[in-house]
């Protein structure tokens, strides 16, 4: 099965912003993307669904977890704005309604962004990095990912970071979390007003 993107609905203007929030693991994107809906109770997260096991101490809203069954049933629909399949599990974001006036986040794969920026153009992504590769697993290991799954997701992270630089319409460094989601708001405050908002 092969990674596609859901085209958009119609070819009309959005009329809420969307926003991609793309990193690496590790970099602290679901601490971010937190933090942002805390400041900002008009942002609307677009809730993933994934087919990997949930985290100790992982919060139950993190993730939409589901089944490969209920995940490709739910494919099949043509439920997701876009897909992909990740270190072996599946990961979704469902299709957005993008008429209620509240701005979307999603928070997503390298893989999972190149397919929105596609079907919808329109759409900012920012991507974080780390401040450093070891920063970076020592976020791994205070999740609880095993050794495993670590090494994975520092290799994937020097395949990934080229091309989300380079896909990207802004980038972060996610050295200090309060100036990185200060950094954020004002940038999103700066969006709207480039549309009129």
């Amino acid at each position: 099965m092969t990674s596609r993107a859901i085209p958009p609905a119609s070819s009309s203007p959005a009329l809420a912003l969307i926003i991609i929030v793309s990193g690496p693991g590790g970099v602290g994107k679901g601490t971010i993307v937190d933090a942002l809906l805390r400041r900002d109770q008009t942002l609307l997260l677009s809730r993933s669904w994934t087919t990997r096991s949930q985290r100790p101490g992982e919060k139950d809203e993190a993730y939409v977890f589901t089944t490969r069954e209920k995940f490709e049933s739910h494919l099949a629909e043509g439920g997701f704005l876009e897909w992909t399949e990740f270190l072996g599990n599946y990961y979704g974001s469902p299709a957005p309604d993008l008429t209620t006036g509240r701005d979307i986040v999603l928070e997503i794969e390298v893989d999972g962004a190149q397919q929105v920026k596609v079907s919808h153009p329109e759409s900012v992504l920012i991507f974080i990095l780390p401040p450093s590769r070891e920063e970076q697993r020592r976020r791994l290991v205070g999740r609880g990912d095993p050794d495993h799954k670590i090494q994975e997701r520092l290799r994937k992270a020097e395949e990934e970071e080229p091309v989300g630089l380079a896909l990207a319409d802004y980038y972060l460094v996610n050295d200090e979390l309060e100036r990185t989601v200060d950094e954020m708001m004002a940038l999103i405050t700066r969006l709207r007003h480039d549309v009129g908002r």
